[in-house]
Order: structure tokens, then C-alpha cells, then sequence
């Protein structure tokens, strides 16, 4: 506690920033759910050009956000599905292979689908600068003036979890955007990025750097859903993830990030193990990985609040 009001007065902001946010759930998981939930927020997309964040899932992967799940959603917004290339060998590291990989997962078929760096890239301000200097996102996002970020609450090889924070920061950056955030701020090149990992904590502090830099860019015209189903310790970056031995939990949804992902990671830190219900694996995951610390340095710098309140919509 003290190093995170080190950290506080560090930047300029004051104790105060840790108000109370609401976070919205249902234990349902359904299209309709997640409308609903949306819906919650308060924060309707009505009259904007609307980017829906998603991943759309490693080839081999079975556990990303099913077309059939979110298409009421997308569809109800007249949103755009949004992603960009990865930074890894895969089938979504080149733009042929990735619109394969869209194609294959069916994304196409529910809503028009844009690769945001398909074009280009460009430079985004954020305001933590003690690792990254500007995001790199794709030169198609001011495309767009709203986006749900609609993430799959899971376990992260690197991270360890992937929620919303990860889906606007490692999600929106382009190829070489996800490569300067992996190093920290040292290396902005998808080529020879895995010669140049930032250490664990750099690498958590600059995601939630770019994370704030992505909803500083939205201004008030962003909402925030987890949807908690298919929880491997991988993410669906992972072409053969580990099987899921937790039990699908619901969907949440905030217009605070450090909220939402704070109330994800306290669902599973506080489940009761049972057959069926194992979620020794993924704590270890977000354990072993100082994952708890994205979070942390997220409400430290002012992108959102580490209390909450949930408001059972069900």
C-alpha cells in the first residue's frame, strides 16, 4: 500500500481517485444477456460509428467469444468488429492469414470486421510515460468515435489474465504497437521482439499505460465487458490452450476498467473449489505471473478505481 500511494502522489493524483464504480452482472451468458448488460451502462452508443474490440481467436483455439454470442450485440450498435495482427507466428500475424482466420470463426457473417492496422499505423498520447512514450495502434481506429471493448475474461500465458485492460492495450496496438508494449517501451518491431521482453512488471505497468492511453482517445464514448465462459489458463491467443476446468461465471460489464477486471479476478480468487469448479490452476496462473499488478498500476495512474460495487442485473 504504501508503494501504490508512493506511486499516486508520484503522478499527481490524490487518494480520492479510488471511488466506488459500479459493476453490472449477470450469471446468464446469452445474446440476449449481452444486450442487456450493455444496455446497463448508460453510456449508449446511439449516433456514433462504433468499433466492437474482440479477439477473434487463434486457429485451433475453441475457447473465443462465439459469433452466435455477441452478433445481438454488434448487430444492435451497427458496430464493427476491430482487431489487429498479432505479434507472434500464428494464423493472425499477416493480414491474409488473419482475414482466414476471421472467415474460418465466422465474424464475417455477423457484422462488417476491419484489421485497424491493415493500412498503417499511428501514434496515440498516453500519460503514464515512465515506460512507453505513445501507444501504436492502427491508423484506422479514428474510424471510429465509441467502442465496447468486449473481452473473454481468461488465464494469460504472459500476463496472467486477459480482460479488458489487456483488450485495449496489447488488443488495440498494432503488430509493432503489442512489440513496444511487450519490451516496455525498448523496442517498437514486431522483428526480434522476443529478444527484447521488458521485465514481468514493466511489461504490466506499460499495458496499463496503453490501456488508459486507448480509453483517453474515447473519452466518456467507451464501455467495458467481460464475459467470463471457457476459462483456460491460456488466452485464445494460444492455438492449443489448456482445458477449462472452471465453471462459466457470468458477464460483467462496467464503464471503469480497473473495476471490472478487479471484480473478475476477485470472482475467481474467491470461488470455493469443487468438482467441476477448479480454479486452483488459474489463480496460480494470475499469481505466478504478478498479473494482480495491472490492475494496480491501472488505478495508480488514474485509469479507473480498485473499488467497487456490483449490481446484480439478474
Amino acid at each position: 500500500m504504501k508503494k501504490l500511494l508512493t506511486l499516486l502522489l508520484g503522478v499527481g493524483l490524490s487518494v480520492g481517485c479510488f471511488a466506488q464504480s459500479k459493476v453490472y452482472m449477470t450469471r446468464d451468458i446469452s445474446p440476449e444477456s449481452l444486450v442487456k448488460i450493455y444496455k446497463a451502462l448508460g453510456r449508449p452508443a446511439d449516433g456514433h460509428k462504433v468499433a466492437v474490440k474482440i479477439s477473434t481467436g487463434e486457429a485451433g483455439n475453441p475457447n473465443y467469444l462465439k459469433p452466435e454470442l455477441i452478433g445481438d450485440l454488434v448487430n444492435s450498435v451497427n458496430g464493427t468488429i476491430v482487431e489487429c495482427n498479432t505479434a507472434y507466428g500464428g494464423k493472425r500475424n499477416t493480414f491474409e492469414a488473419h482475414w482466414e482466420t476471421v472467415r474460418e470463426h465466422g465474424f464475417d457473417s455477423i457484422a462488417p470486421v476491419d484489421l485497424l492496422d491493415e493500412e498503417g499505423q499511428m501514434n496515440i498520447p498516453v500519460r503514464d510515460t515512465r515506460h512507453l512514450k505513445y501507444d501504436i495502434v492502427g491508423n484506422h481506429l479514428p474510424r471510429y468515435d465509441y467502442m465496447i471493448n468486449l473481452a473473454h475474461f481468461k488465464g494469460h500465458p504472459m500476463g496472467g489474465y486477459g480482460g479488458v485492460l489487456k483488450n485495449a492495450s496489447i488488443g488495440v496496438a498494432s503488430a509493432d504497437g503489442k512489440a513496444y508494449i511487450h519490451s516496455g517501451g525498448k523496442h517498437d518491431k514486431v522483428e526480434g521482439i522476443w529478444n527484447n521482453i521488458a521485465e514481468q512488471d514493466v511489461f504490466l505497468e506499460s499495458m496499463a499505460a496503453a490501456a488508459q492511453g486507448v480509453a483517453d482517445f474515447f473519452g466518456d464514448n467507451i464501455v467495458y465487458i467481460n464475459v467470463m465462459n471457457n476459462m483456460s489458463v491460456d488466452c485464445d491467443c494460444v492455438a492449443h490452450p489448456e482445458g477449462v476446468e472452471i465453471a462459466d461465471y457470468g458477464i460483467l460489464a462496467s464503464t471503469d476498467p480497473v473495476a471490472l477486471d478487479k471484480a473478475c479476478v476477485d470472482i475467481i480468487f474467491n470461488m470455493t473449489a469443487s468438482e467441476g469448479n477448479d480454479n486452483g490452476p488459474l489463480k496460480e496462473r494470475i499469481s505466478s505471473r504478478h498479473g494482480i499488478h495491472t490492475i494496480d498500476h491501472a488505478a495508480a495512474i488514474g485509469l479507473g478505481s480498485i473499488e467497487y460495487e456490483i449490481v446484480n442485473l439478474d
